[in-house]
């Protein structure tokens, strides 16, 4: 388990929060080894499978429940059987750590 599970997402800015850096996202992405970094280094996300619709939804809601207590939300897509999970610091245009700290808090509703 990551020590990110133990942190908590801290307001960011534009001014004066930059994006992590290449080298910060590379080793950021070691806490989090099954989500996936996008093309441009500006999202992680990660596919989650469940039996059914109704497991999916559950899962959803438990993702929106850990998002409102870290007033850090990702985008979420429902589907059946599956919940994509994508997350980015809107207002730096890039990755921060709350997005990993909310990527690993999110790998515990799953294992």
């Amino acid at each position: 388990m990551s020590d990110l599970v133990n942190k908590h997402c801290v307001p960011c800015e534009e001014d004066g929060f930059p994006a992590l850096t290449p080298e910060q996202t590379k080793d950021m992405m070691g806490h989090v080894p099954e989500w996936k970094l996008s093309e441009d280094a500006r999202q992680i996300s990660r596919l989650f499978g469940f039996k059914d619709f109704a497991m999916a939804m559950k899962f959803a809601n438990e993702v929106g429940k850990i998002a409102e207590e870290e007033w850090h939300h990702p985008e979420l897509r429902v589907m059946w059987g599956s919940v994509e999970v994508i997350l980015s610091t809107h207002s730096i245009r890039g990755l921060s750590e709350n997005d990993f700290i909310l990527a690993a808090k999110i790998d515990l509703l799953k294992n």
